[in-house]
């Protein structure tokens, strides 16, 4: 049995559709356009509707058919893609470390509430 062909890794806009459809749950191209316009006022209607049907295409959305306006929504849950991303980056980046990722994000890239955060997630965990 064949298993299924690995979903492509999205490109930097495919990803920011992402993030609008996560915090959007299923959408149309329209209301996805209304989500990225807050961000980037010079985005096109036009260019959102064809990047979600690429991504359609590629595997990336899944699409509902059953009413006018096709509704949109991501193939795999935001946890599923962030994983995935990040084991790509430990692999490349990082020669496969984890620690080293996790170093790297604490030099500069997080803030002090974070940090509390972090050190509470860890108390717990032990």
């Amino acid at each position: 049995m064949n298993s299924p062909a690995p979903v492509p890794k999205p490109t930097a806009a495919e990803l920011e559709m992402l993030r609008l459809l996560w915090q959007l749950g299923p959408a149309t191209a329209r209301q996805v356009h209304e989500a990225a316009v807050a961000a980037r006022p010079d985005m096109a209607y036009a260019n959102v509707l064809r990047l979600l049907q690429m991504m359609h295409t590629k595997g990336l959305l899944v699409r509902d058919e059953s009413q006018r306006a096709h509704v949109y929504s991501p193939a795999q849950p935001q946890d599923t893609w962030q994983t995935s991303l990040i084991k790509d980056l430990i692999n490349k980046a990082f020669a496969g470390s984890g620690k080293e990722l996790i170093l790297a994000a604490l030099r500069g890239h997080v803030s002090e509430r974070e940090r509390a955060e972090i050190q509470s997630i860890l108390d717990r965990e032990k």
